[in-house]
């Protein structure tokens, strides 16, 4: 056989194979994970701070909710979001930074860092930094005070799978500054050193409850992709592996993948918010109760990060 006839054979062996693998690659969409259905809330605030009616938007089957009332879950939605109701000493306080935001023939969600200002009669009292997020969980509302704020989460869903990969699409939009802000709203503003990013987290958690309440969770499976640079334009289909057990000595390991990088909470079986105690590494066989997915606009704990920098996510679906 002549020589470009064997390349030619080979190339073709290979493309076959590469059809084989791709044709046993299963596709599982999230719930509500197209991001092209949305439950529109109206919020009256309170007037002491300017009466203005507000909108928070939550992924859902398609309704509108008028009124004043804590949102649950609709629909068997696994999404929530940092867009929140705050009713604090009988004042009712919205925060708004995921938005619903067309494409193409859908919708696709936006999440932005933003400063939010509180004005008391008419004069800024307080500004506070409030990231986008968007993660599997709930929110306890009405959100009843800034302390804390993570406790206010219910991070994660029951799961038991070992899928092999996150794909979702994505366009994303850095602020230019090379610090990022911390301002609580009760203390002064701080620049906290470091350029903010933007980011997808997947963790897969195997939890389990102490006789005291306390929950603690091995790491099964992680994966986490960090932006620091703007996108140009969408990012369509965007495959990221996850990595199981150990992955210390990975070589795609980074020191922000590293056990208990963040606190995060879940309601024990007594109905009470406690931290999730991640106590290392699981085994590689081992399965996860719960998986933890959150896509956030920036980094670095509540009340820090860049205003304008951006996220736009959409199609997000596990790879098995």
């Amino acid at each position: 056989m002549k020589r470009k006839a064997k390349i030619f054979l080979l190339l073709g062996i290979v493309s076959c194979q590469l059809s084989i693998v791709n044709s046993q690659e299963h596709v599982v969409p999230f719930s509500f994970g197209d991001m092209d259905h949305w439950v529109v809330r109206e919020i009256h605030e309170s007037g002491i701070i300017g009466g203005n009616t507000k909108h928070l938007y939550e992924l859902g089957p398609t309704d509108t909710i008028i009124g004043n009332t804590a949102y649950t879950n609709r629909g068997g939605s696994p999404w929530a979001n940092s867009n929140v109701m705050a009713k604090v000493a009988g004042v009712v306080k919205t925060n708004t930074s995921v938005f619903p935001e067309r494409r193409d023939d859908g919708w696709c969600a936006r999440l932005e860092t933003r400063m939010e200002s509180v004005k008391v009669f008419g004069l800024v009292d307080i500004e506070v930094v409030a990231a986008g997020s968007v993660f599997l969980g709930t929110v306890h509302e009405p959100i009843k005070g800034t302390k804390n704020p993570q406790a206010m989460l219910n991070s994660g869903v029951a799961f038991t799978k070992k899928p092999k990969a996150l794909r979702f699409d994505y366009k994303v939009k850095l602020a230019p500054e090379k610090n990022r802000v911390r301002s609580t709203g009760f203390s002064r503003k701080t620049t906290v050193a470091g350029q903010d990013s933007i980011a997808a987290i997947l963790f897969l958690q195997k939890r389990w409850e102490d006789e005291d309440g306390n929950i603690y969770a091995k790491r099964v499976g992680t994966m986490v992709q960090r932006y620091t640079e703007s996108s140009n334009g969408w990012v369509n289909g965007a495959t990221y592996p996850i990595l199981y057990g150990d992955i210390s000595k990975h070589p795609e390991y980074k020191p922000y993948m590293r056990i208990q990088v963040e606190e995060r909470y879940a309601l024990n079986s007594q109905g009470k918010s406690v931290p999730i105690q991640e106590a290392g590494w699981a085994a590689e066989g081992e399965l996860p109760t719960h998986l933890v997915l959150q896509f956030t606009s920036s980094h670095g704990g509540a009340y820090i990060g860049s205003p304008g920098n951006t996220m736009w996510i959409d199609n997000v679906e596990l790879i098995y």
